[in-house]
C-alpha cells in the first residue's frame, strides 16, 4: 500500500500548525474564533458606513453650505387649474433658473420660481444665502449638522475599545461553552480514585446544559455507577475465594506437622503451603485496593530518610544494598508505608535479578527522584512496559523463588499512581537495571 502523497503531508503540516496556532484547548479555539468573528462583524459595519458617507459627500453640490431647516417650510399644494411648478418659500431666499432673466442687483427683492417649468437640476440652480435678519430662531439639533472628522487618538481609542469589549464577550462565552468539557475531564480523572478508596462517585449534573451535554452526562454517570458495581462485585468474588483458600491451605500445614515424612519434605511443603498463602495476600490486595498506603493521605516524605532507614535494614539481613544520598533533604508528597512497599519490592527484584541493589535519591528540574540499579542482564526493550502487567513473568519457568507471581511490579506501579508519581524502567548503558521512581514535590 503506497504511503501518503506530497500533498496529503503538506496538508497534514498545514492542519498541524494551524492547530497550534490556535491553540490545543477547546476554551481557547471558541474564544479566537468569536472573537475574530466580532472584529470581522465590527471591520464590516465600519466600511459600509465609511463607504455611505462617502457616496452622500459626492452627491453634495460642492461649496453650498449647510443650512437648518426653517420651521413652517412647506410646498404648497398643486393648483387646480393644471400642474404647476415647484413654489418656492415666499421670503427674501429664492433660486433662479439660468434660462430666464438674471436675478436683480438688489438682493432684497423676492425672486419666485416660475411656474409650468420642469424640475430643473440641482447644479443648474444660482442664488443667494439669506440676509441676517432672515435666518431662523430654531436651531437645528447636532445631529443635523455636518460630519467633523475623528483624531488619531480619539480613532485609537474608539477601536481599542471595540476590540476590549468584543475579546471580553468571546473571553466570557468560550469558558461558558467549554465549562462542560472541563467537568467531564475532571470526573473522569477523580473516577479511578474513588474507585480504589470507596470514595463518593465524581457524577455530573444531568439538568444543566444542552441537550448534548445532558446525554454525556448521563451517559458518564451510568458507566461511574456500573463501574463502582462491578468494582465491588470483583472485590467480593476475590474475597470468597481467598477465604475458601486459606482454610485448606491452614488445615494442610497442620497436617505437616504431624505426618511422620522427611524433615526437607515437610519444610519444602510448609514453604509451599507460605508462597500459596502470600500469594492469596498479593491478589486480595490487588483485586480489593485495601493494600499498604490504600487510605494513607498524601504528606512530606523525607525520601533519603526513608531509603536509608530501609536499606539499614535490609543490610542487618545480609542483603547486597547500598545507598547514595546527599546532604540536602528530597522532599515528595506520598504515602510513607505505600512508598516503603514499593522501594522494597524494587529493591527485592534488583537482588534477585541482579545480584545487588544500588539506592540513589535526589532532585532535578522536574522534581524528586527514587533510583534501584542492579547489575544484572536487564530486560529485553520490548517488555520495559510488559512487565508492569499483572501475572507477567520474564522467565519461563514457574518457579516462584525466582519468578515471582507476577504481581510485584504491577502493585507497586500501582501504588505509585495512587501517589500521583510515575514508575519506569531503563536499561543502562554499562549493563543492568535502572528502576526510577518520581513523585510531586
Amino acid at each position: 500500500m503506497n504511503g501518503p502523497t506530497r500533498g496529503q503531508r503538506w496538508f497534514a503540516a498545514w492542519r498541524e500548525q494551524l492547530a497550534r496556532a490556535f491553540g490545543d484547548t477547546l476554551a481557547r479555539r471558541i474564544f479566537l474564533l468569536l472573537w475574530v468573528t466580532l472584529v470581522a462583524a465590527q471591520a464590516l459595519a465600519i466600511g459600509v458606513v465609511t463607504w455611505s458617507r462617502g457616496e452622500f459627500a459626492a452627491a453634495r453640490v460642492p461649496g453650498a453650505p449647510s443650512l437648518p431647516p426653517l420651521p413652517g417650510l412647506m410646498r404648497e399644494p398643486p393648483h387646480p387649474s393644471g400642474p404647476q411648478g415647484p413654489q418656492g418659500p415666499q421670503g427674501p431666499q429664492g433660486l433662479q433658473d439660468p434660462r430666464s432673466e438674471p436675478p436683480p442687483e438688489d438682493p432684497g427683492h423676492d425672486v419666485p420660481l416660475p411656474g409650468d417649468l420642469p424640475m430643473p437640476s440641482r447644479d443648474e440652480f444660482h442664488g443667494f444665502p439669506p440676509p441676517p435678519s432672515a435666518q431662523p430662531q430654531a436651531q437645528a439639533p447636532p445631529w443635523r449638522g455636518p460630519f467633523r472628522a475623528l483624531t488619531g487618538w480619539e480613532l485609537t481609542l474608539d477601536y481599542g475599545i471595540r476590540l476590549l469589549v468584543t475579546g471580553l464577550a468571546a473571553w466570557i462565552a468560550s469558558r461558558w461553552l467549554a465549562r462542560p468539557m472541563r467537568d467531564l475531564v475532571r470526573a473522569s480523572q477523580a473516577l479511578g480514585q474513588s474507585l480504589h478508596k470507596q470514595e463518593p462517585l465524581p457524577l455530573l449534573d444531568e439538568r444543566r446544559g444542552t441537550r448534548e451535554v445532558r446525554e454525556s452526562a448521563q451517559v458518564f454517570n451510568a458507566m461511574a455507577r456500573q463501574l463502582r458495581r462491578q468494582f465491588n462485585e470483583r472485590g467480593l468474588m476475590v474475597a470468597a475465594i481467598s477465604h475458601d483458600l486459606r482454610t485448606p491451605l491452614t488445615r494442610l500445614r497442620m497436617r505437616l506437622e504431624t505426618l511422620d515424612i522427611e524433615e526437607l519434605q515437610r519444610q519444602r511443603s510448609v514453604e509451599d503451603i507460605r508462597e500459596m498463602n502470600a500469594l492469596v495476600d498479593a491478589v486480595m490486595e490487588l483485586f480489593r485496593g485495601d493494600g499498604p498506603g490504600a487510605a494513607e493521605p498524601l504528606q512530606d516524605v523525607d525520601l533519603g530518610a526513608l531509603a536509608q532507614a530501609l536499606t539499614d535494614d535490609l543490610v542487618e539481613q545480609a542483603m547486597p544494598v547500598s545507598f547514595e544520598g546527599g546532604d540536602a533533604q528530597v522532599l515528595a508528597k506520598g504515602q510513607p508505608m505505600a512508598l516503603r512497599r514499593v522501594l522494597g519490592n524494587l529493591i527485592g527484584n534488583a537482588v534477585r535479578y541482579g545480584g545487588r541493589a544500588e539506592v540513589q535519591v535526589g532532585r532535578d528540574a522536574q522534581g524528586p527522584w527514587l533510583r534501584v540499579t542492579d547489575a544484572g542482564p536487564g530486560i529485553p526493550p520490548d517488555q520495559l512496559e510488559a512487565v508492569f502487567e499483572p501475572f507477567y513473568r520474564l522467565e519461563e519457568s514457574r518457579n516462584r523463588h525466582t519468578g515471582g507471581a507476577g504481581l510485584g511490579l504491577y502493585i507497586a506501579r500501582e501504588l505509585t499512581l495512587r501517589q500521583r508519581g510515575s514508575l519506569v524502567l531503563s536499561n543502562r548503558p554499562e549493563g543492568g537495571l535502572t528502576a526510577e521512581l518520581r513523585l510531586t514535590a
